[in-house]
């Protein structure tokens, strides 16, 4: 399970270590949003986390506490929270937003060109940090837990290290 805030590389991790482990990750937001930024229904985002979850494998991506939280938590045996300062999540939206420019990301979902307007400007730089202090106390919780792995990494060095651990495997 791979959380954190918008702009922190979420979907990135979630390829890399799909294709090291072999496991097609679930990007949230690629369920989230349907074509031209319209949302999906909870029932729906449930249905396809459950599928997810039923699996012996998995990986997903995204906060979206309101689905499926806790069972997301309780069922993966690694939890990560990507904790990076905003500044640089808010260089990476901007990066992105130039990049797929006209186009859609891959973990995005169908139909929802890459856009920046202020209210998610807002949300990467203040809403969407909200919770951080109760991640960060879940994240140390995680660890007192016989079986789970809990990892917060701050900055993408400490990130990179770990993947690439993984990706020697």
């Amino acid at each position: 399970m791979i959380f954190g805030f918008s702009g922190c590389g979420k979907s990135t991790l979630a390829r890399r270590l799909g294709a090291a482990l072999g496991i097609e990750p679930l990007h949230f937001d690629a369920i989230h949003w349907l074509p031209n930024w319209t949302e999906s229904g909870d029932e729906y985002k449930i249905e396809r986390v459950r599928k997810e979850l039923d699996k012996e494998r998995w990986i997903i991506e995204g906060s979206y506490r309101r689905i499926l939280w806790k069972e997301r938590i309780d069922t993966a045996d690694t939890v990560i929270f990507l904790d990076f300062n905003r500044f640089l999540c808010l260089y990476r939206v901007i990066k992105r937003r130039i990049m797929y420019a006209g186009k859609t990301r891959p973990d995005m979902g169908a139909g929802c060109e890459e856009k920046i307007d202020f209210e998610f400007l807002r949300w990467v730089f203040w809403d969407g940090r909200k919770k951080r202090k109760s991640n960060l106390e879940l994240m140390e919780r995680l660890k007192d837990i016989e079986g789970k792995n809990a990892y917060t990494f701050k900055n993408p060095k400490e990130l990179e290290k770990f993947v690439r651990g993984i990706e020697r495997k």
